[in-house]
């Protein structure tokens, strides 16, 4: 059980009256992850994140105790640092990275869904896709956030001080724009943008050629993939992993912005065949939650719209 878990379960059972209140979710207690036991971790002095070094030069910095499980990263050159997502913006992200390093940094989003903005509002160099959904989520939100926090997705306990009532997606400026194929140049560290809209119109994976390593946001990550909001393209999505998929021979490690910061690039491939099953017909859906199902190609999932009823 993960640890906050276990400090949940004995203030319940301090506290009788909690039982009710604070059931601890069925996600939850499959934490914590025991593949991060082969990573390297890495001390800071906020509870709610834990940082992890799955290789040389790159901090994912994880949120454990939200049901994203989200993941941003650090990634440090020799002049300067890219941080690629800000989370949830439930704690503050910006210290965090003040504890992990001293350079500069740059903030580009791997998309501008809530759960991979929150923090944006602290950052002074943010760096968008010139897209009418980027400008839009720029705005921020106060829906979104709140369906964040109810008590089925928060595992443990929130930050001390945090005002959940008036926990919102603060509003950023975006300060210049990325386009596909724009490079970032960190000092003996160069990372490539490569768009990979689908999953969001101004989706976007990074690649780190010369280390061969693939960040791929919510394009891929292991875990039921979402394809089932309104801004979601399926033929778009399609021709992005097949983008990814052809990268994957130069390709030692994948990262992806949720629950685990690895994969291998084989991955890739598998991620196109499960994809192209699905929309061919040849997989049943199981269903998920109200308006949604879940297809699911061994260890790959998708969670899209139940398909109307005819």
């Amino acid at each position: 059980m993960h640890r906050n878990a276990v400090i949940l379960m004995l203030c319940i059972l301090q506290s009788p009256g909690l039982l009710a209140q604070a059931p601890i979710p069925d996600w939850c207690r499959a934490l914590p992850r025991p593949e991060y036991k082969t990573v390297e971790r890495v001390s800071i002095s906020d509870p709610w994140f834990e940082v992890y070094k799955p290789t040389q030069g790159v901090f994912a910095i994880y949120e454990p105790h939200q049901a994203e499980e989200t993941i941003s990263y650090l990634i440090v050159g020799e002049k300067r640092a890219l941080l690629f997502d800000t989370g949830m913006g439930i704690s503050d992200l910006k210290k965090v990275i003040a504890q992990l390093t001293k350079l500069p940094v740059v903030l580009l989003n791997s998309h501008t869904h809530n759960d991979h903005v929150g923090d944006n509002w602290e950052f002074s160099t943010i760096y968008g896709m010139d897209t009418d959904f980027t400008r839009q989520n720029a705005r921020g939100s106060r829906l979104d956030a709140q369906a964040e926090i109810t008590p089925d997705q928060i595992c443990g306990v929130l930050p001390k001080g945090f005002d959940s009532k008036a926990y919102a997606t603060r509003p950023w400026k975006i300060t210049s724009y990325t386009h596909n194929g724009d490079r970032f140049d960190l000092g003996g560290r160069t990372l490539e943008v490569i768009a990979t809209p689908g999953h969001t119109p101004d989706a976007i994976s990074l690649l780190d050629r010369a280390n061969g390593l693939l960040f791929t946001g919510d394009t891929y990550y292991p875990a039921p993939i979402w394809l089932f909001r309104p801004e979601t393209d399926f033929d778009a999505y399609a021709a992005s992993i097949r983008r990814l998929a052809a990268l994957a021979p130069q390709v030692k490690v994948v990262m992806g912005a949720h629950n685990i910061p690895f994969a291998s690039p084989t991955l890739l491939l598998r991620l196109v065949a499960a994809f192209d099953a699905v929309r061919a017909g040849k997989v049943q859906p199981s269903p998920d939650s109200p308006g949604k199902v879940l297809y699911k190609v061994d260890d790959i999932s998708f969670l899209m719209r139940a398909p109307a009823a005819h």
